[in-house]
């Protein structure tokens, strides 16, 4: 991809990693191909993500922060077409390193739509927006955690709690409700941002995956609400 305006932002580089997380953000569309600003308020939200998963994952696990190339979901290159150029922008940098998405609301989207690619092994999907036809497929070999709150009035439970389920018939893949959690996810934002980092320190790190988590990854359920 040549577009200058998709950015990867160094959140933090370990010296030798074993693993990447990429954090994607969200945000509507704003007119035809509408560059991401750095202040939007969908790029400032990963930001707490990012260093979240980078202070949960130590000097184990490197952190980037995706930048895409314009706002919301119209025309080429689609966020997936993003996601997909800074796989390969991490492989060039860091080499051979198992990848986690980890994505907000159409960012969640995108990593779950991305998340075909061999070297993701990982995928979190915060407040994701889906759409019926999304062509999500088996995800075979990747752990995939949904966490949704049930007071989001922008991107409703039900398309997550039903992709989830589907997910969970052929990979370890589950949902985790938020009670009166929203869009924004800034009122319950440690369950959002915790959870997301703990999911991938533990799937790619083997860290405790701790109490809630432990229940979709040790005990097999697929919901569980906190």
């Amino acid at each position: 991809m040549d577009d200058v305006r998709t950015r990867l932002i160094r959140t933090h580089t370990p010296r030798d990693p074993e693993a990447v997380a990429v954090a994607l953000h969200g945000g509507g569309s704003r007119g035809d191909r509408v560059p991401v600003s750095p202040a939007q308020l969908s790029v400032l939200r990963m930001v707490p993500v990012a260093a979240r998963l980078a202070r949960t994952g130590g000097r184990r696990l490197a952190v980037r922060r995706l930048l895409n190339s314009a706002r919301g979901w119209s025309g080429r290159p689609t966020p997936v077409d993003d996601a997909r150029w800074a796989l390969d922008q991490v492989t060039d940098e860091l080499g051979d390193v198992p990848v986690a998405l980890v994505g907000h609301s159409l960012g969640g989207r995108a990593a779950l739509l991305a998340a075909d690619d061999e070297r993701v092994r990982s995928v979190v999907g915060l407040a994701t927006w889906l759409a019926p036809d999304d062509p999500v497929g088996a995800l075979r070999g990747r752990d995939v955690l949904l966490v949704h709150g049930d007071a989001d009035r922008v991107a409703r439970i039900g398309p997550a709690e039903a992709v989830a389920s589907r997910l969970s018939t052929t990979t370890r893949a589950g949902l985790v409700r938020v009670r009166g959690g929203s869009h924004s996810m800034l009122r319950h934002h440690d369950d959002f941002d915790g959870l997301a980092a703990r999911w991938v320190a533990s799937t790619m790190l083997g860290d405790p995956p701790g109490p809630t988590l432990g229940r979709i990854l040790e005990a097999g359920e697929r919901s569980v609400e906190v």
